[in-house]
């Protein structure tokens, strides 16, 4: 590699922050300028993360893209890359920046500089968090992203933000100081914080279940799971529109990521052995989380609490630890990225007209708005899980990873479907159809050229994605293979029953050949162990 196309990558936003930092006053030209400033350098480090794309081998399972310079000491070093895990996410985060930047031109019109500063360095955060290879760096990149959340939620929320920002703020925080203690723990084990080493370093068992369940601490709040999401409706509600994408999208994964990066690797008896704790909260997570979006009244607060029970399916397929549910967890996380951020952009459509967000204020806007009410519907349908759609592969692969592991599980998360698809076609029913009776709908406007442009991506992909999944899927499948060997081995070697009945080990297990197919033609998974 002749550049460092990946640490450019992680700190080209940073180095628009500071070009934005050397604008002084307040004025209209002020503001324009930070606006497309913000933009052009969004746009510049998508384009840039496009390369690491372009020269992705998806064949390898090892760290792509990758670069170390020593840092602090002689053991925490500079350590960044890539694989077909963490990739995605990283195009995910990049490709999504540009979008908010678009659709914060006219919902934001005070302290606009220092808004597009928070949104830049949020970006170079998370972005950062995804690619890093170290343990000190990762806890540094996964906590530093909640300053500028913090701030963007705090500063340009709604009426009750401050509440919400602390609330945010304190949650996530929490977790995330067990983390570090688990950090240290496995430094003093291991004697070095190296990602791609401590994934084939053997913890003790006392180690694994404390660690285990201190991660668990973060990202569980983080992703969030049921009983420690009720941050997030709140966050949701008082966010900017911006804020609330990039909350849904990206920084909800980070708990996801975090799962697949460092639980299910490096902690596979622990995993193993809490498993069906994970089942049942996941499972509670969709079905309770969809009956509460049922009773709501803000369009906000229900697509937030639809947020956890989608979730829900990426913990229960993650750890269900079979081809099919990893798989369906990962594209599960990408295709909520796309749908949620889009559906939180429809709900800013008509906040930024109406300047509400309560169900009962709207009804009838197919009238007004035909444009919008079939965006609308796409995602709505996507949110439901409709063939056809990205909603549809993510939850279906989880289904059937789950399946195979416990058929009752699968069986309440597919009943946890039908009542997804209530609550948001009564949403989509209430807002879109029926007579245009309220007076203050009557000159409402459907979609400008500008909002066109930034759900049109999202469509695309939405609707691309969900006929023909290969791309994503094959990115991620040589990685998702060799995670799927080390647990396997992991779990052998120490006599823990495994996901197949087929692979059973016991303490002289013979080593297990798994064959992984799975495509957008084609969804299968299969695998074998070999006989003694």
């Amino acid at each position: 590699m002749s550049w460092p196309v990946l640490s450019v990558t992680i700190f080209l936003p940073i180095v628009g922050a500071l070009f934005l930092m050397t604008l002084r006053g307040d004025d209209e030209a002020v503001q324009r300028n930070a606006r497309w400033i913000a933009l052009w350098t969004t746009l510049i480090t998508f384009a840039v993360s496009l390369v690491l794309v372009w020269r992705f081998d998806s064949s390898s399972a090892e760290f792509q893209f990758v670069e170390r310079q020593p840092w602090l000491g002689g053991t925490i070093t500079y350590h960044i890359g890539v694989d077909g895990i963490s990739l995605p996410f990283v195009i995910l985060t990049t490709g999504l920046m540009p979008l908010c930047i678009i659709a914060s031109f006219r919902a934001v019109t005070r302290r606009v500089k220092e808004y597009m500063i928070a949104f830049l360095v949020l970006e170079t955060l998370m972005v950062g968090t995804f690619a890093a290879l170290d343990l000190v760096l990762f806890y540094l990149f996964f906590e530093g992203g909640l300053i500028p959340m913090f701030l963007i939620i705090g500063i340009w929320g709604g009426p009750r933000r401050v509440y919400a920002s602390f609330k945010f703020f304190l949650y996530t925080f929490l977790g995330s100081v067990l983390m570090l203690l688990a950090i240290m723990a496995m430094y003093w084990s291991a004697g070095t914080t190296d990602i791609a080493t401590l994934v084939h370093h053997e913890f003790p068992h006392s180690l694994q279940t404390w660690a285990w369940f201190a991660f668990l601490a973060s990202f569980a709040v983080k992703l969030p799971m049921w009983p420690v999401h009720t941050w997030l409706p709140d966050a949701h509600v008082e966010a900017p529109t911006a804020g609330s994408v990039i909350l849904a999208a990206i920084l909800l994964k980070l708990g996801g990521y975090g799962f697949l990066r460092f639980s299910l690797p490096m902690f596979p008896l622990a995993s193993q052995e809490f498993a069906p704790l994970i089942f049942v909260l996941s499972v509670i997570a969709i079905t309770y989380t969809a009956l509460v979006a049922l009773v709501q009244v803000d369009m906000k607060k229900l697509i937030a609490y639809s947020s956890v029970a989608h979730m829900g399916f990426v913990t229960m397929g993650i750890f269900a630890g079979t081809m099919q549910g990893i798989a369906g967890g990962i594209f599960q996380m990408i295709s909520h990225g796309l749908v949620s951020g889009a559906l939180f952009l429809c709900v800013g459509v008509v906040y930024d007209r109406m300047h509400t967000r309560e169900i009962a204020a709207y009804g009838g806007l197919v009238n007004r708005m035909p444009l919008y009410a079939a965006v609308f519907m796409i995602f709505t349908l996507a949110n439901v899980g409709l063939p056809g759609t990205t909603g549809f592969i993510g939850e279906f692969l989880s289904l059937i990873g789950t399946f195979k592991i416990n058929t009752w599980v699968a069986t309440f998360a597919a009943l946890g479907l039908i009542t997804s698809a209530c609550y948001a076609l009564w949403l989509y029913r209430n807002v879109v159809f029926g007579k245009l009776e309220k007076p203050a709908l009557a000159h409402i406007l459907d979609l400008s050229p500008r909002e066109i442009i930034t759900f049109a991506p999202l469509l695309i992909l939405t609707i691309l994605f969900g006929i023909y999944p290969k791309p994503v899927l094959d990115m991620s499948a040589a990685s998702v293979t060799a995670l799927m060997e080390n647990y396997q081995h992991s779990l052998a070697r120490n006599a823990v029953p495994v996901a197949d009945p087929r692979a059973a080990s016991t303490a002289n297990a013979t080593p297990i050949k798994i064959n992984y197919v799975i495509s957008g033609d084609s969804i299968a998974a299969t695998w074998a162990a070999s006989g003694k």
